[in-house]
């Protein structure tokens, strides 16, 4: 075979990596309302920077007739880019891939991109539409779970981790994102419960819809392990980069400062007649930053859990900041 035969097989074998779960799965996973794996990554990443890392691995299961269902890429894409210019390592699950389920080979694309972002002091994102454990690989998908975890503990601290659920997130993947320092979810997509609905009926006889039980909303409201809540992949992933704007690349690192056109020394009178003359009396603290950070440009984490605090990134004199306020709207502002 010459080297045009060879670089023909090779684009074939691109090709079919980028097919994921074939036609038929690729239209149920958007009869769901829910894009691609590689939909995803190109919203994440600046146009045509993505590249990507062991697009040709497959699963080594040999039981249960998985030897004659393989996939090249297996259920994950992996591989880094820039966003805002800036070099990051992501990975996307592929749903249509045997439900995105994580097998051993999976785990260790995963594991690798996690090193890598490390290694170079970048951000990282993962992007989760998951079954859960492969079940047909028994411990060696588990195990596959726990060097996940491993590395998102050493590495909390040393470089920004950052989740995305658009879809269900259930069993051993719910563990992680729990882990990373901040959780997008879609509302209506994404899912997060370590136990299906007819698991919590079995057991506590209550009937609950997967929405209550795990979807965006209660996670932000009840629980506190959603950070960001977002009606659209497309918004969702636009707040995932604004995020990463105000975040530093790693901790040996600040975060990049920006012009923003916004005169240091303005004043503004409205200040005087937001604040009441009467300490009784509840004003909306939203108001007070919008009014003193740059451009009014206010990133809020946790909008939806304990209102009665506020918490959020904005730019003052293009420098990225971190603001925490008491909000005498909810509580009087006391601390709970």
């Amino acid at each position: 075979m010459g080297i045009d035969e060879k670089l023909a097989q090779l684009s074939k074998f691109r090709e079919k990596a980028k097919a994921g779960g074939g036609p038929k799965r690729v239209e149920a996973q958007r009869a769901k309302g829910k894009l691609t794996a590689r939909e995803r990554v190109s919203l994440l990443f600046d146009a045509g920077t993505f590249e990507e890392i062991d697009p040709f691995v497959t699963h080594r299961c040999a039981d249960f007739g998985m030897a004659e269902r393989k996939y090249l890429g297996d259920s994950v894409v992996v591989g880094y880019g820039k966003i805002n210019n800036r070099l990051t390592f992501a990975f996307s699950q592929d749903f249509t891939v045997f439900g995105g389920s994580l097998s051993e080979a999976a785990s260790e694309k995963i594991c690798k991109v996690m090193d890598l972002a490390a290694k170079n002091g970048t951000p990282f994102v993962a992007v989760l539409d998951s079954g859960g454990a492969r079940i047909q690989e028994g411990a060696d998908s588990l195990k596959g779970y726990g060097e996940i975890f491993t590395r998102n503990t050493l590495y909390s601290g040393v470089i920004p981790q950052i989740s995305v659920i658009v879809g269900p997130t259930a069993g051993g993947a719910v563990y992680s994102p729990a882990i990373t320092d901040f959780v997008f979810m879609v509302k209506g997509l994404g899912q997060s419960y370590i136990t299906g609905t007819e698991v919590v009926k079995a057991v506590t006889g209550e009937e609950v819809s997967l929405e209550e039980l795990g979807g965006a909303v209660v996670n932000a409201t009840k629980s506190g392990n959603c950070h960001f809540v977002y009606e659209t992949e497309v918004e969702c992933f636009q707040q995932v980069r604004r995020l990463l704007s105000f975040l530093p690349q790693s901790y040996k690192e600040k975060p990049p400062s920006v012009d923003t056109d916004d005169e240091p020394n303005r004043t503004d009178e409205e200040l005087l007649h937001i604040v009441p003359v009467n300490p009784t009396q509840p004003y909306d603290m939203k108001r007070i930053i919008a009014k003193i950070v740059d451009n009014g440009d206010f990133l809020e984490v946790h909008q939806r859990f304990a209102p009665n605090f506020i918490v959020g990134f904005a730019r003052l004199g293009g420098q990225s900041v971190g603001i925490l306020a008491q909000q005498p709207m909810y509580l009087a502002g006391v601390l709970d």
